[in-house]
């Protein structure tokens, strides 16, 4: 019987046709392509801060705009998370990190608890309407969610920062931080961690 914490996830919709592969104890590993340049640098740079392994797939109506591509792509990812950790067994379950970049610095708290719900205080420090080819209004619907689809709590405070490049990459390296602490598991947690005895 394997133990590898893997998933692969396929969503097909008349807009987006997304695939998503993704091992939690990876080594960094990426092979990303959404058609959106500027989320696959963030897609990459969350695969490789978290050191998991992950490809993905996104054949989206780009020619309306980015907005179905990325938050389906939140929803697929979601679900490869939730699959991948499995029973939850043994996990740490809370996951937090602070993560500077140059001017911007971003706190990600993460609980694998099973009910969804996501924060995100100081949006209004991403003034830039687009970032590349991305649409910043975005940053809000993928981790969004994500977190619905993960059946997580994810919450997010931007601190400062004026650029937002640096607070949205800020974001996804922080998520991918507080994730791995939340997957990581503890030989002294012998069950799940709650007093529920269920997550």
């Amino acid at each position: 019987m394997s133990t590898a914490r893997e998933a692969q996830v396929e969503r097909k919709t008349g807009e987006t046709n997304i695939s998503i592969k993704l091992a939690l104890d990876g080594t960094g590993r990426a092979k990303i392509d959404t058609g959106i340049g500027f989320f696959d640098h963030m897609l990459d740079a969350f695969t490789r801060h978290g050191l998991f392994d992950m490809i993905v797939k996104v054949d989206g109506d780009l020619n309306v705009d980015g907005h179905h591509s990325v938050e389906d792509t939140g929803i697929v990812l979601g679900e490869a998370i939730r699959e991948a950790v499995g029973d939850k067994i043994g996990i740490k379950r809370y996951g937090f990190f602070t993560l500077p970049m140059d001017e911007s610095l971003v706190t990600c708290a993460v609980d694998l608890c099973g009910r969804p719900y996501f924060v995100f205080e100081g949006e209004d420090k991403i003034t830039a309407p687009m970032v590349g080819d991305f649409d910043t209004q975005l940053v809000r619907e993928f981790f969004y969610a994500v977190s619905y689809s993960a059946g997580m709590n994810l919450h997010f405070v931007v601190h400062y920062g004026s650029n937002a490049h640096h607070i949205i990459e800020a974001m996804f390296k922080a998520f991918a931080k507080a994730l791995d602490g939340a997957v990581t598991k503890d030989q002294r947690i012998l069950d799940v961690l709650s007093t529920k005895g269920t997550l």
